[in-house]
C-alpha cells in the first residue's frame, strides 16, 4: 500500500469515527442528524483553515516556513516543499550554467548572436555587441538585418544554405570586413557567428595585386627571351646547342602561358560582382572549339558536338569562352589519339548545362575536391609534359561564379571524365523572353 493510499484510508476512517460519534451524541440529544451536521461543519472549518494556511505560505514561501499540517494536508505540504526545493535547485543550476556560458562566450574571439525564426535578436555576447554596436537595452528583439543591411547578407539570411560563410562590409565608411555564418539548432532557432576577417581580406587583395603586377612585369622580359631564343634556334650553325635551345624555348612558352593565365585570372578577380552580359550563341562557340581541337597536331579520333537546345546564354562572351575553352583544352590534352570527346549543350527547368566528356585516364576520387585550386595537379610530371599551367580549372571556377553558375566534375579512373557547367535559368535568353512575354 502506498503512502498516499494509507493517508486516504486513515482520513476516511477518522471521518467515519467522527460521524459516528456525532450521530451518537445527537441521538442522546434527541436529534442524531444535528450531531452529524455539527461534525461536518467542524470538519469543513478545519479544512478551510488548513487551506488558508497553505495559501498564505505559498504566497510568502520565500520567507515563511511551511505550515504544520496533518493528514492529507500534511502530505500536500510535503509534496509542495519537495517540488519547491527541486525547482530552486534546477533554477540555481540553470543560472550557474548561464553564468558559465556568458563568461565563456565573453572570452571568445568571435561574436555570437542568437536569433529566433523571424531573425530577431534573442541574445548576443560582448564581442558581437562590439562588432555590430549592439545595446542590450535597446536592440534585443529587433531584426538582425536592421543592423547589417548589406544585400549579400540579407540574401544569405533569407536563404537556406548556410554551409559557407558570407563576407560583407557592413559599414561603407569603415574598412572592416565581417564573416557571417548561420547555424540552425533547436526548433527553428539560429545562431549567427561573426568573425572579423579584415586582415585576411587585405592580405588576399595584396596577393591578388602582387600576382597581377608580377605577371604583368614578367610578360615583357619573357617575350624578349622567347624572341631571342627563336632567332638563335633558326641559326643552322648552333650544332649541338639545338636541343638545349629548343628546350629553353619550350619552357619559355610554358612560362608565357602561365603568366597569361595568371593575368586572365587577375582580370576575373578584379570584380567579384555578378555579370549581366549579352546573349551568347553557345552552338557557334561549341563548333569553334571543336574546330580548334581538330586543328591540333594530335587530337582524339572522334570529337562530337551535341546541341540539344537553341537557347542562348546571357553572360560575358570572353569569360564564357575562356571557361569553355579551358575545359575543352584539358579534355583534348588527356584524351588519347584513339579516344573520343563530346561537347554538349542542353537546357531544362533548372537552367542551362554545358558539358565536356572525354575517354581519358580519369581522375582518382581523392583529387576531385581540389581540382579547382590554383596550380593543383593530379600528375605534376604529366601536366608539365602537356604544357599545362595548373590554372585552367581555377579560371573556369571563377568565370562560372561570376555568372552564378557552378562546376560539377564526374570522373572514374580509367574510364574518362565529364566536366559540366550548370547555369541558372535566368541566364537563358529564350526562357527570359518567354517570361517577359
Amino acid at each position: 500500500m502506498t503512502p498516499g493510499t494509507s493517508a486516504v484510508l486513515f482520513v476516511t476512517l477518522r471521518i467515519a469515527a467522527a460521524l459516528a460519534l456525532g450521530a451518537t451524541l445527537g441521538w442522546f440529544a434527541g436529534a442524531w442528524w444535528l450531531g452529524v451536521c455539527g461534525v461536518l461543519v467542524l470538519y469543513l472549518a478545519w479544512n478551510l483553515w488548513q487551506l488558508w494556511e497553505l495559501h498564505s505560505w505559498l504566497r510568502n514561501r520565500g520567507v515563511a516556513d511551511p505550515p504544520d499540517a496533518m493528514g492529507l494536508w500534511g502530505d500536500v505540504v510535503a509534496q509542495v516543499v519537495r517540488l519547491h526545493r527541486r525547482k530552486r535547485f534546477h533554477k540555481e543550476r540553470l543560472a550557474r550554467l548561464f553564468r558559465e556560458l556568458r563568461r565563456s562566450t565573453a572570452a571568445m574571439p568571435d561574436g555570437v548572436v542568437m536569433l529566433d525564426p523571424k531573425g530577431e535578436i534573442i541574445w548576443f555576447n560582448r564581442k558581437a555587441g562590439e562588432m555590430l554596436d549592439l545595446s542590450r537595452r535597446a536592440d534585443l528583439g529587433l531584426r538582425i538585418d536592421n543592423f547589417v543591411r548589406h544585400p549579400d547578407f540579407v540574401q544569405y539570411l533569407r536563404g537556406n544554405e548556410y554551409s559557407a560563410p558570407v563576407i560583407v562590409r557592413p559599414d561603407v565608411n569603415q574598412e572592416k570586413y565581417l564573416a557571417f555564418q548561420l547555424i540552425s539548432y533547436g526548433e527553428d532557432q539560429r545562431m549567427l557567428m561573426l568573425r572579423d576577417v579584415t586582415r585576411e581580406v587585405r592580405l588576399e587583395q595584396m596577393r591578388k595585386d602582387f600576382v597581377a603586377n608580377a605577371s604583368h612585369e614578367l610578360r615583357s622580359p619573357l617575350t624578349v627571351i622567347a624572341g631571342y631564343l627563336e632567332t638563335i634556334s633558326a641559326d643552322p650553325g648552333i650544332g649541338e646547342l639545338a636541343g638545349p635551345i629548343n628546350e629553353m624555348r619550350r619552357q619559355a612558352d610554358r612560362m608565357t602561358r602561365i603568366i597569361e593565365d595568371l593575368l586572365e585570372l587577375s582580370r576575373f578577380e578584379a570584380n567579384d560582382g555578378p555579370i549581366k552580359g549579352q546573349p551568347i550563341d553557345v552552338a557557334a562557340m561549341a563548333a569553334l572549339l571543336r574546330k580548334d581541337v581538330l586543328a591540333r597536331t594530335t587530337h582524339p579520333a572522334s570529337v562530337e558536338v551535341a546541341i540539344e537546345s537553341g537557347a542562348s546564354l546571357i553572360g560575358d562572351e570572353a569569360m564564357v569562352q575562356s571557361a569553355f575553352s579551358n575545359l575543352v583544352d584539358n579534355a583534348a590534352k588527356y584524351t588519347p589519339p584513339g579516344g573520343s570527346m563530346t561537347i554538349r549543350w542542353w537546357t531544362d527547368e533548372q537552367g542551362g548545362h554545358f558539358s565536356v566528356r572525354d575517354t581519358g585516364p580519369g581522375i582518382p576520387a581523392e583529387h576531385l575536391p581540389r581540382l579547382t585550386e590554383r596550380f593543383y595537379r593530379v600528375d605534376p610530371g604529366r601536366s608539365r609534359e602537356t604544357g599545362g599551367s595548373g590554372l585552367g580549372l581555377a579560371i573556369v571556377k571563377h568565370a562560372l561564379y561570376r555568372h552564378g553558375a557552378r562546376l560539377e566534375i564526374d570522373s572514374v579512373e580509367g574510364r574518362g571524365s565529364t566536366f559540366t557547367c550548370h547555369f541558372p535559368a535566368e541566364r537563358l535568353f529564350e526562357q527570359r523572353a518567354a517570361a517577359n512575354g
